[in-house]
This record gives structure tokens, C-alpha cells and sequence, in this order.
């Protein structure tokens, strides 16, 4: 049984100015190789056990399901992929792969789950990631490049997924996380709890509110400790940030960040984060590492993806935000210069 506590959430980013804690339940578990914090406001102590069992199962039913490189039912359609053939697939695996596909035709393939081979490249699909290692040599990279693979190249019929292009391979690590929290917040929404966060690895969505205040999270800063700014939730949001600080591996003095530009074959370069405020936890996901990598084009991806709310961290530390985001949130330092930049419609969307 998970042991309840009081404590506040110490990670990308952090809960903070948590009063009423008497009726505010916490507890953690493991999953995704990162840890989750479940927040409940208002539940009784055996609901919450309850509820953080349930949790825990899903969680770990989802990780089985779509890790990238350890026996799964996404390394099983990858096998099926690289050999040409079709292979079943159940209707909620249909539903996530259908899902991705839509917010990468948005993100114009910033997003790209279908580049799994890339990550491969890069050393990112393995355990032990982390470890110095070599980048790709120029000529694979070009390889890759030469016919990038798309998730218009993934065609699902009649329970079965296909692709007629052997390149293709999955991986939703810029999505996943999002998706399962949606789940985890449905889970809890059955249960009928209304107020309440889940936290995974430092991404988040919140309901309800604890009290009679809205939660209230912070932002962490990309180089220094600690927060660069805070946010009040409304009712249900979701915040999501993809930065160059928590994944990387470095070689003979350079640091190589695990969120690639598949126009590049490379890290993307010239920020340090971006945070997505969103109701639906799978979008802000996907959307943050979108915007991460499209730079100056963010404004415009944002509007395709359905987006008003981002923070930039550039590398020479300005902070760009959308005036939606502006309107909401609070930087730490308040003399931090911001630029806001509006979302550029464009006629194709």
C-alpha cells in the first residue's frame, strides 16, 4: 500500500503555496523511469490508497505498452513495421497512434513520432542513454535525412496498423507522458474526485482546486535552482515542459540534448525550454517539444496545434511568451525583460 504524505512537490516543476494541507493527500510511485506524485484535495485516507492503487496500475499498463526499446506492444508493431507486414491492434493503441498523428500533421513534423530510428542513432533508445558516447557519424545522419519517415507513412484499418515504409520507426516519448496523464485524470474523474494533480517527473495537469485557492505551480528555471516563474491553474490545465537540462549525454566536452530537430538529424539549438499551459495533457506534451525545436517559428505551430499559452527560454536567457501566457503567469524576478509575440495565423490552417 502507498504511504501518504505531506510534502510538497519538489521537481520541474513545483507545487507551491499548498495552506490546507490537513486535507490535501500525497503519495509517489515509480513509472516511465520517472518518479509521480499524485495530490489529492478533499478524500478520505482509504479512497486514497484506493485511488493510488488504481493509478499505479495504469501507469504501469500504459509504460508496458509503449516503451520504446524494452519488450512492448509498441517494439512488437515496430518488429511488424520493419518486416513489411500488418499487425492487430487494439482500439485505445489505435486511438493514442491516431491521436499523435493528427498533432504532428499540426506541428508540420516537428513532432515526429515516426522518427524513432533517428533517437536510435543518437544513443537515446537504451537504458543506460546517459553515458558518454559518440554522436552519429555525419554520413548516418544524411542517411536518415534522405527520406525522413512521417506518421503519414502509418495506416490503420479495421484493427490492423501497416506501413509501406520500413523506415518508420515509433516512439512517443514526446507524447506518451501526456497521454497517460490524461488517462490517470480520467481514472480519477470516474472515481468522482474533482480536485487533484498529477505530477510525472515534473509535467502536470491539475483539476478542481485545493480549497478555496486555485493550485498554483512553479516553473523551474532552466540554469539556475529553483523556479523562473508561477502559474495559477485554472479548473483543468495541464503544464508541460520540454528544456535541454534534464536529458542529455556529453562527449569530449560537448553537451548533445536529447530533443532532436528532424529537419537537422540533430539537437535542436537556441533554447533552453519551452512550457505549454493546455487543458489536455497529451497536447501540451507534444506541443512543448513541437515548440522547443521550431524556435522562431513557434508562434506559428502553436496556432496550428491549438496552443495560446507558451513560455521560450531562449539560450541567451530572453523569455518569449503569447499574450495569453503573459496575461497568467509571474515571473520570479519581475524585471526579467519579455518579449510577447502573437501566434501567426496562417491561411492552410
Amino acid at each position: 500500500m502507498i504511504a501518504f504524505r505531506y510534502l510538497l512537490l519538489l521537481s520541474c516543476l513545483l507545487l507551491v503555496s499548498c495552506d490546507n494541507t490537513e486535507n490535501t493527500r500525497q503519495a509517489k510511485f515509480y513509472a516511465f523511469g520517472t518518479e509521480i506524485d499524485v495530490s489529492l484535495w478533499g478524500v478520505d485516507e482509504q479512497t486514497a490508497d484506493n485511488t493510488v492503487t488504481d493509478l499505479e496500475q495504469a501507469f504501469s499498463n500504459i509504460n508496458h505498452t509503449w516503451h520504446a526499446w524494452q519488450p512492448s506492444t509498441l517494439t512488437e508493431i515496430n518488429q511488424a513495421i520493419s518486416a513489411n507486414r500488418p499487425i492487430n491492434i487494439t482500439p485505445d493503441v489505435a486511438a493514442l497512434i491516431k491521436q499523435a498523428h493528427q498533432l504532428a500533421v499540426a506541428s508540420q513534423n516537428l513532432f515526429n513520432p515516426a522518427a524513432g530510428k533517428l533517437f536510435e542513432l543518437w544513443g537515446f533508445h537504451r537504458d543506460n542513454w546517459f553515458e558518454s558516447h559518440p554522436p552519429p557519424a555525419d554520413k548516418a545522419i544524411a542517411a536518415w535525412l534522405s527520406d525522413p519517415p512521417t506518421m503519414d507513412d502509418i495506416h490503420i484499418m479495421d484493427g490492423q496498423l501497416w506501413s509501406d515504409n520500413t523506415n518508420v520507426k515509433l516512439g512517443f516519448g514526446g507524447f506518451a507522458k501526456g497521454y497517460a496523464v490524461d488517462e490517470a485524470i480520467a481514472v480519477l474523474q470516474q472515481q468522482g474526485i474533482e480536485n487533484a494533480i498529477i505530477n510525472i517527473g515534473g509535467d502536470l495537469r491539475a483539476i478542481g482546486q485545493h480549497g478555496e485557492r486555485p493550485w498554483i505551480i512553479g516553473i523551474r528555471h532552466p540554469r539556475q535552482s529553483g523556479m523562473i516563474a508561477s502559474i495559477a491553474l485554472q479548473n483543468d490545465e495541464s503544464v508541460f515542459t520540454s528544456g535541454d537540462y534534464e536529458r542529455f549525454f556529453q562527449y569530449e566536452g560537448v553537451r548533445y540534448p536529447h530533443i532532436l530537430d528532424p529537419r537537422t538529424g540533430s539537437p535542436a539549438k537556441g533554447v533552453m525550454s519551452a512550457t505549454v499551459l493546455h487543458s489536455n495533457a497529451a497536447t501540451a506534451d507534444a506541443a512543448a517539444t513541437a515548440l522547443y525545436v521550431a524556435g522562431d517559428q513557434w508562434p506559428e505551430i502553436a496556432y496550428a496545434m491549438g496552443v495560446n499559452h507558451v513560455m521560450l527560454v531562449r539560450d541567451d536567457g530572453t523569455i518569449e511568451m503569447s499574450p495569453a501566457m503573459a496575461h497568467r503567469i509571474r515571473l520570479i524576478d519581475e524585471t526579467t525583460s519579455v518579449i510577447q509575440r502573437e501566434l501567426e495565423k496562417r491561411s492552410n490552417y
